[in-house]
């Protein structure tokens, strides 16, 4: 296997949450290109917004969370789900950044007792699939781990069943590509596969479906929202539209608006995988605040 696309699949993945930063979670696409015009780099976010202090290269409460996964795994040397719930309980105590219902719920249940098979939300976001290029990297030879780690990081905080097999689905998505499938052959094979629920069937088709369809017309045709019903078909639709050119998946995404950071980060996933380190703008990635934090733990696993 080609270990620089496996690199190139995390980092793209950071990178597309990194990318929506300024504008995530404005739902009027004129309102984004008033504030910031084409967003082709980093973005500082609104003063009084949902991550005001925060800069342009830093990450949304997505990325920070997928960053504690992957300082875990890279200093266990595996998906530990006791090691990342520590972890990731330790950077919630002190927060600064914007701390959402799913996350929050968690934290209670936590302090409840509950144990991290336990903890879980009822949020149906597609951001807790949104983090598992960590788990794809480390276990990128072996599905059966993979799928196993994908599923309890991601009920840790987003118990919804919908979520959880939409991480499987990514999962089994950037495991094929990695092991060189195209990526709108992986999901036509996917959606073959009779352990497909018929409703995530229904997504990934109509987000295939809609290739040829402007993208942003779409997006807000599917739904800009977190909830995995709505952006499930918008990743879809942003890897096979744009399965050649990563660098314009992103921009057209997070220009877009709504749940860009959740969207993007699996469609860097899956567009890194497939394309490689040459397919993201030098810039992304020297600008990223923690690529060298990045590259350590990498280098580490």
């Amino acid at each position: 296997m080609d270990n620089e696309k496996a690199r190139a699949m995390v980092l793209a993945s950071f990178i597309g949450d990194a990318l929506a930063l300024g504008p995530h979670w404005i739902y009027d696409p004129n309102e984004i290109v008033k504030r910031f015009g084409r967003i082709d780099g980093y973005t500082d976010p609104p003063p009084g917004g949902y991550h005001s202090g925060k800069k342009a290269g830093d990450f949304t409460h997505y990325g920070d969370q997928t960053l504690v996964l992957l300082r875990s795994v890279s200093e266990r040397k595996r998906f530990d789900l006791k090691d990342f719930s520590q972890k990731w309980r330790e950077m919630f105590k002190n927060y600064k950044g914007y701390i959402d219902q799913a996350t929050a719920m968690t934290i209670q249940n936590f302090e409840r007792g509950m144990p991290p098979e336990q903890s879980g939300s009822i949020s149906n976001d597609l951001a807790g699939a949104s983090r598992i290029s960590p788990v794809l990297y480390i276990y990128k030879d072996n599905i059966e781990a993979l799928l196993s780690a994908s599923r309890a990081q991601t009920a840790m905080t987003h118990g919804a069943s919908i979520t959880i097999e939409s991480a499987v689905f990514f999962s089994r998505l950037g495991f094929q590509v990695l092991h060189g499938i195209e990526p709108v052959n992986g999901i036509k094979a996917l959606i073959q596969d009779t352990a497909l629920s018929s409703e995530l069937r229904f997504l990934a088709e109509k987000g295939l479906n809609s290739i040829e369809q402007e993208t942003l017309s779409t997006i807000l045709g599917f739904g800009q929202s977190c909830h995995a019903d709505e952006a499930f078909p918008c990743v879809v639709h942003l890897i096979a539209k744009y399965s050649q050119d990563l660098r314009e998946a992103l921009i057209q995404s997070t220009m877009a608006g709504g749940d860009s950071a959740g969207r993007n980060m699996l469609v860097g996933m899956i567009l890194g995988a497939y394309l490689g380190i040459k397919a993201i703008p030098d810039n992304w990635i020297r600008e990223l605040s923690a690529i060298d934090e990045i590259n350590r733990y990498l280098d580490s696993i």
